[in-house]
C-alpha cells in the first residue's frame, strides 16, 4: 500500500473523527435532555438547541487547538481518551462561564448540563477507544505503517529498533540505519550505512520519520545530520542516548524560554505540588480528628509502661535533603539511642518495651507522623525517611539513593505495601526498598497515592517485618 494512500486514509480518519465529535456532542445534549425532562426531543426549546450548536462549534474550534487530534500512534489507550474528556470538560466550562456573564445561567437546568457533560464525555471516550483499536488492528495487519530510519548505533538506537519490531501495533518500520562505526558489524540485523547517504535515501524512499539516537560522546554528529536533512520533509526527532545514566522523572522543561532535558527532577512542581499538598493536608487533618481518642489511649499506655517522654523525636532527612524531627510514639526505653549511633531495631531487640513491641507490630507508633504531614514536612505517601546516619551509610553504596529526597518522605509507601519494610540487615534489602521508592517517584499520580493508601489499610499495618 503506497504512502500517499496511507496518508489520505489517515486524513479521512481524522476528518471522520472530527465530524463524529461534533455529532456526539449534539446527540449527547439531546439524550441528556430526554433523561432530564423525560419528554420528546421534538419539544426541545430553542435556547437549549442554540447552546448545543454553540457547544459543537466550540468543539470544532478548541479540540484541534489543544491537541485532541494529534497522532495517537505509539501512545497508550488512556492518553487519547483522557485528553478528549479533559478538553470537552473545558469546552463545557467555557459555555457555563459565558452563560453566567450574559446572565442566562438560570435559563438552563444544572442537572441537564451535568448529564450533557457525562453523556457526551463518555461517548467521546468510547469513540476514541473504538478508533484506537481499529487503527491498532490495521497496523498489526501491516496497514497504515510509517517508514523510519535510525541515525546511531549505540544502545538507544538498538532499543528503538527492537521496540519498533516488537510493538508492531505502533506502525513504525525501521528500514535503514545510518551511523559511524569503526568496524563493519551491523545492529539488530541492520547494516550500518554511511551518514553522507542519509539525505539521498530519505528523499528517494519517502521516509516519514528520522530518529537520531547518537551517544553523548558522538554528539558532534548531530550538527552534520541536521545539515544533511535541512531540505527533508520527514519528521526529525532527537532521542538522546542516555543509557548508563541514572534518570528519574525525566522529561522536557522550559526555563527562561530555554528548552531543557530533565535528567533528574522532582515531579512535585506546579499543579502536582498543589494536588499533593491538598491531599496531605485534608487527609491528615481528617485522620488526626478521627484518631484523637486513640492518641490519648496510646499516650497513656506509653507513659505507664516505662519512664520517659510519650513522643520520640529523631532527625531525618526530608524533601531536598533538609533535616527535620520525625515524631513517633516512644517504643523503646528512654535513652536507648545515643547521638550518632542509631542501630536498626532487630527481632527480639532488648531496647523495645513490652507495650512498644505491640505498637511496632501494629504500626501504631507511626501515628504521630500525621502531625509531621500537617506541618508540611512529610506526606502521607512517599519514601520512608531514614535516619541521618543511615543516609550517610547508604548514599555511597546504592546508586540513586539520594534521589528519594526529590519528594517529601511519607508515612507509608510503595516499598512498604510490597513488604519491603523493617530491618534491612543486608545491602540487597535496602537496594530493593530504594528500587520501589524510585519507581513511586517516577510514576507518581494522585491515583497511585490512593492505591497505596488503600493497600496500606489492608496489608500495611501488621507485617512479619514490623518489630
Amino acid at each position: 500500500m503506497s504512502t500517499a494512500l496511507l496518508r489520505s486514509r489517515s486524513a479521512l480518519i481524522s476528518a471522520v473523527t472530527r465530524t463524529l465529535d461534533v455529532l456526539l456532542v449534539g446527540l449527547g445534549g439531546l439524550f441528556a435532555f430526554w433523561l432530564r425532562f423525560g419528554g420528546e426531543v421534538s419539544h426541545l426549546p430553542a435556547t437549549y438547541g442554540t447552546l448545543m450548536v454553540i457547544g459543537g462549534l466550540l468543539v470544532a474550534l478548541v479540540f484541534p487547538l489543544l491537541g485532541v487530534y494529534d497522532s495517537w500512534r505509539a501512545r497508550g489507550l488512556a492518553s487519547p481518551a483522557l485528553r478528549v474528556v479533559g478538553v470537552w470538560s473545558l469546552v463545557l466550562m467555557i459555555l457555563m462561564i459565558s452563560l453566567v456573564l450574559v446572565k442566562e445561567a438560570e435559563t438552563f437546568s444544572r442537572l441537564w448540563l451535568a448529564q450533557w457533560w457525562l453523556v457526551s464525555g463518555l461517548a467521546l471516550a468510547i469513540e476514541r477507544v473504538a478508533v484506537y483499536f481499529v487503527l491498532r488492528g490495521l497496523r498489526q495487519r501491516g496497514l497504515n505503517h510509517r517508514k523510519a530510519v535510525v541515525v546511531g548505533c549505540g544502545p538507544q538506537a538498538l532499543n528503538l529498533i527492537n521496540r519498533a519490531e516488537k510493538e508492531g501495533w505502533a506502525g513504525f518500520d525501521v528500514v535503514r540505519v545510518f551511523g559511524e562505526r569503526p568496524d563493519d558489524t551491523g545492529i539488530a540485523g541492520h547494516e550500518i550505512h554511511p551518514l553522507n547517504e542519509l539525505f539521498d535515501y530519505v528523499s528517494s524512499h519517502q521516509i516519514d520519520e528520522v530518529w537520531i539516537a547518537v551517544p553523548l560522546d558522538q554528539s558532534q554528529q548531530l550538527k552534520s545530520v541536521l545539515e544533511n536533512l535541512r531540505f527533508s520533509t520527514a519528521n526529525v526527532r532527537f532521542v538522546p542516548d542516555l543509557f548508563g545514566l541514572f534518570l528519574i522523572n525525566h522529561g522536557v522543561s522550559e526555563i527562561m524560554d530555554v528548552p531543557m532535558i530533565d535528567l533528574s527532577a522532582s515531579p512535585m512542581t506546579g499543579a502536582n505540588r498543589l494536588v499533593k499538598g491538598v491531599e496531605d493536608r485534608v487527609f491528615s487533618l481528617l485522620i488526626l480528628l478521627l484518631i484523637s481518642p486513640l492518641f490519648l489511649v496510646i499516650a497513656l499506655g506509653v507513659k505507664l509502661s516505662s519512664k520517659g517522654p510519650v513522643l520520640y523525636k529523631q532527625k531525618r532527612h526530608g524533601w531536598d535533603g533538609q533535616p527535620f524531627n520525625i515524631y513517633k510514639f516512644r517504643s523503646m526505653k528512654d535513652g536507648a539511642d545515643e547521638e550518632g549511633d542509631v542501630p536498626q531495631a532487630v527481632k527480639g531487640d532488648g531496647r523495645v518495651t513490652r507495650f512498644g513491641a505491640f505498637l511496632r507490630r501494629t504500626s501504631l507508633d507511626e501515628l504521630p507522623q500525621f502531625i509531621n504531614v500537617l506541618q508540611g514536612r512529610m506526606s502521607i505517601v512517599g519514601p520512608r525517611p531514614h535516619a541521618v546516619e543511615h543516609n550517610e551509610l547508604y548514599k555511597s553504596q546504592i546508586a540513586g539513593y539520594m534521589l528519594r529526597h526529590k519528594v517529601k518522605p511519607g508515612i507509608t509507601g510503595w516499598a512498604q505495601v510490597n513488604g519491603w519494610r523493617g530491618e534491612t540487615d543486608t545491602l540487597d534489602k535496602m537496594q530493593k526498598r530504594i528500587e520501589y521508592d524510585l519507581y513511586y517517584i517516577e510514576h507518581w499520580s494522585l491515583a497511585f497515592d490512593l492505591k497505596i493508601i488503600f493497600l496500606t489499610v489492608f496489608r500495611g499495618f501488621v507485617h512479619k517485618n514490623a518489630y
